[in-house]
């Protein structure tokens, strides 16, 4: 028997109906905040992510599934998205055909060769927005703004966490005095640190050794170099988040994973509820003053921020146990006699065709066979079609929920299965947050 590759999962019944519950949300709250959608290859040449994401990020260093192709060529496939987003801006030209800023948003699956642990994947899928061209502060706090909706569609609270990695001058005058810092502790610390010194020694503050995470608590604060035009662009957009009643929490150590973010980085948190097991941070993003032009392109600044579709179904299972079950079949079709089935397929068709989602029994079963498949099958309502219902020219809908069954005339059944479906769905909506409000 085989198995998945390790780090893999199938994505099957109720937890691909949550996926593309999910995945429908996100998208039409960046629809609604003005993105359009953008698809780019699994893969990629491997240069560009040596260029983007960087070469003492974790990704680059261990995590990339690289391999040359059958001409030669290193190709990589892709362990996040943005890379590959900067890369169509510039060899579609965009920048030049449409006006600024350029507001994309992605959803596709992405490759990392990481320690599977909850809610994380080898093959993950990742949502995502980038907002390149016009830099400004309240585009900043719009992209944490519309992430934050995100949330709030699937009905999971978090909370931001927000740094500021300075412009060039605070970076360049912090990676000095954390240099000066770690040097007298290097060579005890982890084989990762070692090469972060080198590269980046920001990273470091990432590190998740316990050992060396202690070591970090005594490193110098980002917020004691920041030039005075960095600390004052943090402020404008913690004051502009808190104009959108959203807090923001100040993190010392937040660097991010990637390479190319300067200024602005932030995450999403999920806060701490009983029964739900740590998975740290559940997405995040932040500002990039030259990753445009380092894969070619013009020297635009940008934002963005991307969301793990794995990691989020894992809390939206949580937080959402007892949301009304508005998934699965509107309607099944229950023939009690063979020579019911070809009039109830017709139906079946109607049905369909009318835009709602039918199935029924293709073989005559009992009465009590058919309405265990139809609660299998999550169906909302059944539709019991017997020797009474042809005579008599109507048909008896049965709501599954309630048990409460009503007579339907048959020249008239699409608009009355659509009236009761809408019914259905605004009672079952009323009832959530009349017991739950709005957490």
């Amino acid at each position: 028997m085989e198995n998945p590759v390790k780090g893999t999962h199938d994505i099957i019944g109720t937890e691909a109906v949550f996926y593309t519950e999910i995945e429908e949300r996100l998208k039409t709250v960046a629809t609604i905040f003005g993105y359009d959608e953008i698809r780019t290859p699994i893969l990629e040449y491997t240069p560009l992510f040596l260029r983007s994401v960087g070469e003492s990020s974790d990704i680059v260093h261990k995590e990339m599934y690289t391999f040359d192709d059958k001409g030669g060529r290193s190709v990589t496939m892709r362990p996040e998205m943005t890379a590959g987003v900067m890369r169509s801006i510039v060899s579609n030209k965009l920048y030049a055909e449409a006006d600024l800023p350029l507001k994309y948003f992605y959803l596709g699956p992405c490759f990392r060769y990481e320690r599977p642990q909850a809610g994380r994947y080898r093959q993950f899928h990742q949502f995502g927005v980038e907002c390149v061209g016009a830099p400004s502060a309240y585009l900043d706090a719009d992209v944490i703004n519309l992430g934050f909706h995100c949330f709030s569609s699937i009905r999971v609270p978090v909370k931001v966490k927000i740094n500021s990695l300075g412009d060039e001058e605070s970076r360049n005058n912090y990676r000095i005095a954390l240099k000066e810092y770690f040097a007298k502790y290097i060579d005890k610390m982890c084989d990762d640190c070692k090469r972060r010194y080198e590269i980046n020694p920001l990273r470091i503050l990432d590190c998740k050794v316990p050992e060396d995470a202690e070591i970090v608590k005594g490193a110098p604060k980002l917020r004691d170099y920041l030039s005075d035009h960095a600390k004052a662009y943090l402020k404008e957009v913690m004051a502009i988040l808190e104009s959108y009643n959203i807090e923001a929490e100040i993190d010392d150590n937040l660097v991010r994973g990637l390479d190319y973010y300067t200024g602005i980085v932030f995450e999403y948190h999920a806060e701490e509820i009983e029964g739900l097991a740590e998975v740290g941070a559940l997405g995040g993003g932040g500002h990039y003053a030259h990753l445009l032009k380092d894969v070619g392109g013009p020297d635009y600044e940008g934002v963005g921020m991307s969301l793990g579709i794995e990691r989020l179904y894992h809390v939206f299972n949580h937080f959402n146990k007892e949301l009304p079950d508005t998934f699965g079949l509107d309607f099944y079709i229950m023939p009690m006699d063979a020579k019911y089935i070809g009039d109830c397929a017709v139906l079946l068709n109607q049905i369909r065709f009318s835009g709602m989602i039918a199935d029924m029994s293709f073989e005559v079963k009992s009465f009590k066979s058919q309405f265990k498949t139809a609660l299998r099958k999550k169906a909302k309502f059944a539709i019991i079609v017997g020797e009474d219902e042809f005579k008599n020219g109507e048909f008896t809908v049965k709501n599954l929920s309630t048990q409460v069954q009503t007579k339907v005339r048959g020249e008239d059944i699409s608009n009355s299965l659509r009236t009761m479906l809408q019914e259905y769905y605004e009672a079952a909506e009323m009832k959530f947050f009349e017991e739950h409000g709005n957490e």
